[in-house]
């Protein structure tokens, strides 16, 4: 794992290492967690793209299927 360092108020570090032991995790792992969630959204919005790209291929011509037609099996 890679060391980086941040600068941050002293007062606001002490505040969120006492936040991380009341939810029994330390201040390294909730960070952890906030850069997987921060660095997935960029994932989750392109993927968002490519389907409403894909959007435009689909056309039904504007007829609407049945219940059975949805569900058939072919």
């Amino acid at each position: 794992m890679k060391n980086i360092t941040f600068s941050a108020d002293e007062q606001l570090i002490e505040a969120a290492r006492e936040q991380a032991a009341a939810d029994n995790s330390t201040l390294n792992e909730q960070f952890r967690r906030w850069l997987k969630d921060y660095a997935s959204k960029r994932r989750v919005a392109r993927g968002l793209d490519v389907i409403d790209r894909l959007h435009g291929y689909v056309d039904s011509g504007g007829r609407r299927y049945t219940r059975e037609e949805r569900n058939e099996r072919r």
